[in-house]
C-alpha cells in the first residue's frame, strides 16, 4: 500500500513541516511490511495539470492534502480532478483551513473521503492501521468522513505529548535552500481574538534536552535559517532561555534562528542573554498590531504598548539582532487617521522591517464570529483579506494598501534608510510621507507594472522634486550614499553627479589605501579585485549629519565603502570616512 502526503507550497524556498512530521510518527509505530509512505511538494505556481499528472504516475493507494489558505484553492480543484481520474483512491485532508466546520467541507468536496482535524500525528497513524486492516474508522478518534450518503464525526483526539513527535529532518540534503522548521512547543496563550491559535488552549513543551539534541543537528549541517514555529516562542520564561542560551553557547558562525516573541514579556535576564548573541545569528518577529487602547481591548492583546517600545528599544540598542515588527489593518475601532498614527508611533521604533498586514477573517476565530457587530466584509475566498469595517471603508483600505507597497519598496527592501531618514522631516510624518509617494506612485505606474532598484532611486528623486523641492539636495547626496552602501553599481547614475572631478583625486585615495590595506595583512589581492570589491565616493556635504540631523554640513567627505565583508542585519557593506 502506497500512501502520498502532498504539501503545495506558496514558494520552493519553504517546505511543509506537517507531512514529514506525520511521515515520521507513522513510521516510528508498528506499520505494515507493505505499507509505504512518500511525500511529494509542489508550489502553487505549478501547472496544476503538471501536479496532477505526477500525483497520478506515482500509483497511490491513498492521497492526502495538507490544507492552508494559500493552497486550498488549488487543493479544490486537484482533489476534484483526481477523483475523477482515480476513483478508487480515498483522498484525506488535513490542517488548518480544513479542520473547523468540516461537515461543510466536505459536502463542498465531495471527491475527498475525509478529514483528519487538528493534531494529526496520532490521527494518521491510526488512519493507516485501518486501511492495513486491524482499526476500523469508527474507532478513530479526530476523523471526520463520509460513508455513502452520510457524514460521520468521530470524537476529537486528546492532544498528545509533542516530544513523542519524532525528528523528521533525517536527511538535510533533501532541505538545501529551502527554509528549515521548528517546533518546540504547540498551542498559544493568547486569546488574540483574530487568530486561530487562541482555539487551542493546549500549551505544551517539547522535552528540552531533545530540543538540544535536533538544534545541534541543524548547527552540525550549518544551516542558513532555523524557523521556529511556536506562535509565542517565549511564553515560558524557562524554556525561551534554556534555547537562546543553548545557541549562543554553540553558535557556528552560521546559522540564524527566528522567534516569534511577545516583547512585553522579556526582561533582563532575556535583553542581557540576547546582548551576546552573535549580529545575524537571531531574528525576532514581534506583533503589535496596533497602539489605539480601545482595539487591543477589543481583539484581548492585554500587553501595554510601552512595555512592547521599552523592550524593542532595548534589543535594538545591542546593534546585533533583527527586529520584524507587524501592524494590521481592518481591526475594530481603528480607522485611517488611528491607523495612521499607530503607523508613525511604531515606526519611531526603527524596526529592521515594518510589516503592514491587513486582517484575515479566519473560519473559527474570534473576528469571525464577530462579523456583524464590527460591520465587517472580506473576501469569501482566501485568504479572506478585509475589504472594509464599519470604521475604515473600502476607499480607505485602498489608500493603505498604496502605503503597504511603498513601505515595502522603500523601507522594508533597506535601501533607501539614510535617504527616508532625512526626507522624512518634510512632512508631518513618516505615514504622511509614505501616503504622499503612494498618491504620486499610483499616478506614475501601471498596476502590475514591475519596477526595478534603479529605477525606484529615480521615481524617488522625481518625487522629492514635486513635492519637497526644498530636501532635493540632501535627497540627491543621500540616495547616493544608500546606493553605494549596498553595492559597487556598474553604471553611476545621474543623481549621482559627475565623478570626473575629484576622479584624479578618489584614484590617488585609493592606491593609498590598497597599500596601506596590504601593508596591515588585511588584503592580498590585486589591485584591480581592490577596485571591484571596495568603492571610494565623494560627497560636499556629510551624509550622515544629513541623515541623523538634517543638518546640511558642507566639507570634503570621502567616504570607502568596502563590501569584502557585509552588515549581517541589514546586508550593507562597511563604510568608513578617509
Amino acid at each position: 500500500m502506497k500512501v502520498l502526503l502532498t504539501a503545495i507550497n506558496a514558494k520552493y524556498i519553504h517546505s511543509n513541516p506537517a507531512v514529514y512530521s506525520l511521515k515520521a510518527y507513522a513510521q516510528n509505530g508498528k506499520r505494515s511490511s507493505d505499507t509505504t509512505i512518500e511525500i511529494a511538494e509542489y508550489t502553487i505556481n505549478q501547472p496544476e495539470d503538471g501536479i496532477l499528472e505526477d500525483i497520478y504516475l506515482r500509483r497511490p493507494d491513498i492521497i492526502g492534502f495538507s490544507c492552508y489558505i494559500w493552497n486550498i484553492e488549488i487543493v479544490r480543484r486537484l482533489v476534484d480532478l483526481l477523483h475523477q481520474v482515480m476513483p478508487d483512491v480515498p483522498i484525506w485532508l488535513g490542517g488548518p483551513e480544513v479542520s473547523f466546520d468540516c461537515e461543510a467541507v466536505l459536502r463542498e468536496m465531495p471527491g475527498a473521503k475525509g478529514i483528519m482535524v487538528s493534531e494529526g500525528e496520532r490521527v494518521f497513524d491510526r488512519l493507516l492501521s485501518c486501511y492495513e486492516g486491524s482499526v476500523q474508522l469508527v474507532e478513530v478518534p479526530g476523523l471526520v468522513y463520509r460513508d455513502g450518503d452520510t457524514i460521520c464525526i468521530q470524537p476529537p483526539e486528546a492532544p498528545m505529548d509533542l516530544s513523542l513527535v519524532p525528528f523528521y529532518y533525517d536527511d538535510m540534503s533533501k532541505f538545501e535552500n529551502k527554509i528549515v522548521y521548528y517546533e518546540s512547543s504547540r498551542g498559544c496563550p493568547f486569546r488574540c481574538s483574530y487568530c486561530l491559535s487562541s482555539v487551542d488552549k493546549n500549551l505544551r513543551f517539547r522535552d528540552l534536552e531533545l530540543v538540544k539534541k535536533e538544534l545541534m543537528i541543524f548547527l552540525d549541517a550549518k544551516v542558513p535559517q532555523v524557523k521556529f514555529v511556536d506562535r509565542t516562542f517565549n511564553c515560558k520564561k524557562s524554556h525561551a532561555m534554556a534555547i537562546w542560551e543553548f545557541i549562543r553557547s554553540h553558535d557556528n558562525g552560521v546559522t540564524n534562528f527566528h522567534f516569534e516573541v511577545s516583547a512585553d514579556l522579556l526582561d533582563e535576564d532575556a535583553f542581557d542573554l540576547l546582548a551576546q548573541m552573535r549580529p545575524g545569528q537571531v531574528q525576532l518577529e514581534i506583533g503589535v498590531q496596533s497602539t489605539n487602547p480601545q482595539t487591543l481591548q477589543e481583539i484581548r492583546r492585554y500587553a501595554a504598548f510601552d512595555r512592547i517600545a521599552d523592550a524593542v528599544r532595548r534589543v535594538k540598542a545591542g546593534g546585533n539582532i533583527h527586529q520584524h515588527l507587524d501592524l494590521i489593518a481592518g481591526l475594530p475601532w481603528e480607522d485611517y487617521e488611528s491607523f495612521s498614527r499607530s503607523f508613525d508611533t511604531v515606526y519611531a521604533l526603527e524596526p529592521d522591517q515594518l510589516q503592514l498586514g491587513f486582517l484575515k477573517v479566519l473560519k473559527g476565530a474570534h473576528m469571525w464570529e464577530k462579523q456583524e457587530d464590527y460591520g465587517l466584509c472580506y473576501k469569501k475566498t482566501p485568504p479572506y483579506e478585509v475589504l472594509y469595517t464599519k470604521w475604515l471603508p473600502y476607499e480607505d483600505v485602498l489608500r493603505l494598501k498604496g502605503v503597504e507597497e511603498m513601505v515595502e519598496q522603500y523601507y522594508n527592501s533597506g535601501q533607501f534608510r539614510h535617504t527616508l531618514s532625512y526626507l522624512v522631516r518634510f512632512f508631518t510624518g513618516p505615514f504622511a510621507m509614505f501616503e504622499a509617494m503612494a498618491n504620486r506612485y499610483r499616478a506614475w505606474v501601471l498596476p502590475g507594472q514591475n519596477v526595478n532598484r534603479n529605477a525606484r532611486y529615480e521615481w524617488l528623486l522625481h518625487f522629492v522634486e514635486e513635492f519637497a523641492p526644498e530636501a532635493e539636495e540632501g535627497v540627491r547626496v543621500l540616495l547616493t550614499y544608500d546606493l553605494y552602501l549596498r553595492e559597487k553599481v556598474k553604471s553611476r547614475p545621474a543623481f549621482a553627479g559627475d565623478s570626473n572631478v575629484w576622479k584624479e583625486k578618489c584614484s590617488e585615495r585609493m592606491s593609498e589605501l590598497w597599500e596601506s590595506e596590504r601593508a596591515a595583512g588585511r588584503y592580498e589581492g590585486p589591485y584591480r579585485q581592490f577596485l571591484h570589491e571596495t568603492h571610494m565616493e565623494h560627497f560636499a556635504l556629510d551624509p550622515m549629519a544629513l541623515a541623523r540631523t538634517g543638518e546640511k554640513k558642507a566639507g570634503d567627505y570621502w567616504c570607502w565603502f568596502d563590501y569584502r565583508k557585509k552588515d549581517p542585519l541589514n546586508g550593507n557593506g562597511i563604510v568608513t570616512f578617509r
